[in-house]
């Protein structure tokens, strides 16, 4: 076990190690300078004027939320269709059928929103036109547009007065060349060397050691699986995720895909720093990040690592932890140590079934998505951060009795309304939707769904109540995880999940630009003896306080009546 813990410790430091260096080149790459990339100029310049597009045109935060929402309304109307109709569109050696039009719905949405909450079967629910040309196409796009919208709050930060907050079109074309692209390139290479499939054969049938005849779905999985990691999107080309054998051969992957998909999120701080050259502040958030995280790390790998306490009392040693539903060549830290980053990431990704945990480590996975601001997805986990921020400055400034001031500007009423306003949404999404979903296994009405409702969930009692409000906390962090005894494939969870996802993806990230363009055409107010040290790690533990405070109240009850009955009943 002595070796796993090493084996953790080793992935995280080698992450933060590589995401300074590619945060410093990131701010590089967004403030114009001279970068190795820079090859990719003729390229950007052709899409810009094909498209009629002024890359040094500036735009205020109404244009460029106006123009980031107007593309990716139609990426999802571009992708519902494809979805749709795949199984009369080439490339389809398995002969796979087309979605129905709910399913294509919450897949057209899930992928759009970045979050991959895939409630189909990877191999079996798409064809390889579709997982190339609609998944492979919104896990760039979605990353692109979350960094670029944090990116457009840097360019409000980093001025003291101004109403151009970036081009979006400009920004958005440049994380794809500059950022996903050539990242995608070295992690799928190194993917496809290890085993992970990179071809456009066909199913291949092969004899097990049992002499079972099996057919394996194969394709040109290597790229996508590198760019589910990177962008943060999560999913899977095949079902069982990254606990696939092709997916994740061995543990030199495991650590690969897990450092592809911290590391743009990390970055992203770093480049806060050097961008607004403010690396104080940016080590601040970094360490109050990474205090969050051991908060829910910690716990999950101590319950992992000590087994069920229910099988304990019946007399039988698990000497290597709770394997249940983990790779025996990854063990129950390294599974512990997934589940917790790609919970608090948003990436959603697996290498074990989270279903499984032990009530603690569900407990942890789901406050990991409930916050949604310790180091975040591509770009919007700063966003989500940002409105903590925004919360904390205004908590301070009542208790010194001074009118809350943030990077030289005052916060007023507007700003305050607009982050209270984010906050309580997700609290009303998850809890909302969670109370109707258990209302509907309760009465257990005839509605003519495809499953009844009283068949969704697999497990009783509490924990089939975490099933639910896992599916629902999955959603709202564009997180695509999941409990995955939950019969999740019907109209309702395809529909009510599909608002969940959509909703809770942009109103976060508009949240966050209005606000910033609001400030940043404030008149700036020079630094004072009374002026707030936001950079401080006072401040940096009073916006911890307020993050752990406001989720308490939000979301304790529910918690208590999912995972920690559950703990409480093993005992």
């Amino acid at each position: 076990m002595t070796g796993e813990i090493t084996g953790i410790i080793l992935m995280f430091l080698l992450t933060v190690l590589l995401a300074y260096p590619l945060g410093k080149y990131i701010a590089k790459v967004f403030k114009g300078e001279k970068t190795i990339t820079d090859f990719m100029n003729p390229a950007e310049r052709f899409l810009f004027r094909i498209c009629g597009i002024n890359p040094a045109e500036g735009m205020n935060w109404k244009q460029f939320l106006k123009a980031m929402l107007t593309i990716n309304m139609l990426w999802l109307v571009y992708a519902f269709f494809m979805l749709l109709f795949q199984d009369k569109l080439p490339l389809n050696p398995d002969g796979n059928t087309g979605q129905t039009p709910d399913l294509a719905f919450n897949t057209a949405i899930s992928f759009l929103v970045n979050c991959n909450l895939q409630h189909y079967s990877g191999e079996s629910g798409l064809t390889y036109l579709t997982q190339l040309l609609v998944i492979t196409f919104l896990q760039f796009v979605s990353a692109a547009t979350g960094i670029a919208s944090l990116v457009a709050v840097f360019n409000g930060l980093r001025e003291k007065t101004t109403q151009n907050l970036g081009n979006f079109w400009s920004i958005f074309t440049k994380t794809i060349t500059r950022i996903l692209l050539p990242l995608c390139l070295i992690g799928a290479m190194l993917l496809a060397f290890n085993g992970t499939p990179a071809s456009y054969d066909g199913k291949d049938s092969l004899t097990t050691l049992q002499g079972d005849s099996v057919q394996v779905s194969r394709g040109p999985a290597a790229g996508m699986i590198a760019i589910k990691h990177i962008g943060t999107n999560g999913g899977g080309w095949f079902g069982a995720n990254s606990a696939h054998p092709l997916e994740n051969p061995n543990y030199f992957t495991n650590m690969l895909e897990m450092i592809m998909q911290m590391i743009i999120p990390i970055a992203m701080i770093f480049a806060l720093g050097f961008y607004i050259k403010r690396r104080k502040l940016a080590g601040v958030i970094f360490g109050v990040m990474t205090i969050g995280m051991l908060c829910l790390l910690i716990p999950t790998i101590v319950s992992e690592i000590n087994g069920n306490p229910a099988i304990e009392k019946m007399g039988v040693l698990q000497a290597t932890g709770a394997m249940e539903g983990k790779e025996v060549r990854f063990g129950p830290a390294a599974s512990a140590y997934w589940s917790t980053m790609t919970t608090i990431i948003s990436t959603g990704s697996v290498n074990s079934m989270h279903d499984s945990a032990m009530p603690v480590s569900g407990l942890m996975q789901m406050l990991g998505m409930m916050i949604n601001a310790f180091y975040g997805g591509c770009g919007v986990g700063l966003l989500n951060y940002l409105i903590y921020v925004i919360l904390a400055v205004f908590i301070s400034g009542l208790m010194v009795g001074r009118t809350p001031e943030f990077m030289g500007h005052k916060v007023e009423a507007r700003e305050v309304k607009i982050a209270a306003l984010v906050t309580l949404l997700s609290a009303f999404l998850i809890k909302g939707f969670t109370a109707l979903a258990a209302y509907m296994v309760a009465h257990h009405p005839e509605t003519g769904w495809a499953v009844q409702p009283g068949n969704w969930l697999n497990n009783p009692s509490y924990h089939g109540f975490s099933e639910m409000l896992y599916e629902n906390t999955s959603a709202n962090a564009n997180n695509g995880s999941g409990f995955e005894g939950l019969g999740d494939n019907n109209i309702f969870w395809n529909v009510t999940t599909g608002f969940v996802l959509i909703l809770a993806r942009f109103l976060p990230i508009i949240g966050p630009v209005a606000i910033i363009g609001l400030l940043a055409n404030k008149k700036f107010i020079p630094e004072s003896p009374g002026t707030l040290k936001t950079d401080s790690w006072t401040f940096g533990m009073m916006t911890f306080a307020v993050i752990i405070v406001i989720n308490a109240l939000s979301f304790f009850p529910a918690l208590a009546l999912g995972p920690i009955a559950e703990y409480f009943s093993l005992k």
